[in-house]
């Protein structure tokens, strides 16, 4: 159900319905990596520079809210590490009622379809939903198609990622873009959701602008980009750039030269 708060806090994530958010959540992944050690200073570039929300884990809110100039906030609430055992085995980190507190507008919940732990996950995905409806909190699943044999590019196996977050009751979806915009079009059409693409390991300005390019043609609505722009030489001009193909509609190229790229 769509409550007034939801659409209130949806509203504080996005731009006119579209989203530029920047994830921040990979110090339990990767650790205190370049961008994350000043994490404050990272905030404050990439929301000065055109993104809608910043998103971490609940531990990191008091070094959030002081250098988000105004912009939404996300609570993170699954995490594994890449010196553990299996890095797709996403746990808990906290509840619905825990991201309120931290003073959060939305969660997110990380879920690897495809791999041994989807059970667990869509289970504890279903309850995340549950819990963040009767709160009014909009939920942002994180579905990959990710496992054993899985092609985590594949339009098809992208498209049953995002539905199944549909159903499991997800107000917004993110998930990998499949490389080209025509094939892209599977995924959208999946789910009635709005979809938005990971930003995965950096490619470099212009290849990860026209991927934006083709995930909005195809009609995504924005991105979720965590270490293309928070270990970027200048995160803020990297946000401008971004921000200016989902929101404006600009072209790579053009988007670059105005940040200064």
């Amino acid at each position: 159900m769509n409550s007034t708060g939801k659409s209130a806090r949806l509203d504080r994530i996005g731009t006119d319905g579209k989203l530029v958010t920047i994830p921040m959540d990979h110090g339990i992944t990767l650790g205190a990596v370049e961008g994350l050690k000043d994490i404050e200073s990272t905030i404050d570039a990439v929301t000065r520079g055109g993104a809608d929300a910043v998103l971490t884990q609940k531990g990191i809110a008091p070094r959030v809210h002081p250098n988000k100039n105004g912009k939404g906030y996300i609570v993170h609430l699954n995490a594994s590490t890449t010196i553990g055992p299996d890095a797709n085995d996403k746990r808990r980190t906290g509840t619905v009622e825990e991201a309120v507190r931290a003073g959060a507008d939305a969660v997110s919940f990380h879920i690897n379809v495809g791999s041994d732990h989807e059970p667990d996950q869509l289970a504890d995905l279903s309850r995340v939903t549950d819990e963040a409806d009767r709160l009014g909190i909009p939920v942002l699943a994180m579905a990959y198609a990710r496992g054993p044999g899985v092609d985590e590019h594949d339009a098809r196996n992208l498209g049953h990622a995002v539905r199944l977050a549909e159903e499991a009751g997800a107000d917004v979806v993110k998930t990998a873009y499949s490389g080209d915009s025509e094939r892209f079009e599977h995924v959208v059409e999946s789910t009635a959701r709005p979809v938005i693409i990971a930003g995965g390991s950096p490619q470099g300005d212009l290849a990860t602008l026209e991927a934006v390019q083709g995930a909005m043609d195809a009609g995504a609505k924005g991105v979720s980009m965590g270490r293309t722009v928070f270990q970027h030489d200048d995160p803020k001009a990297i946000s401008e750039a971004v921000a200016a193909v989902v929101h404006d509609d600009a072209a790579p190229a053009d988007a670059l030269d105005a940040a200064g790229l």
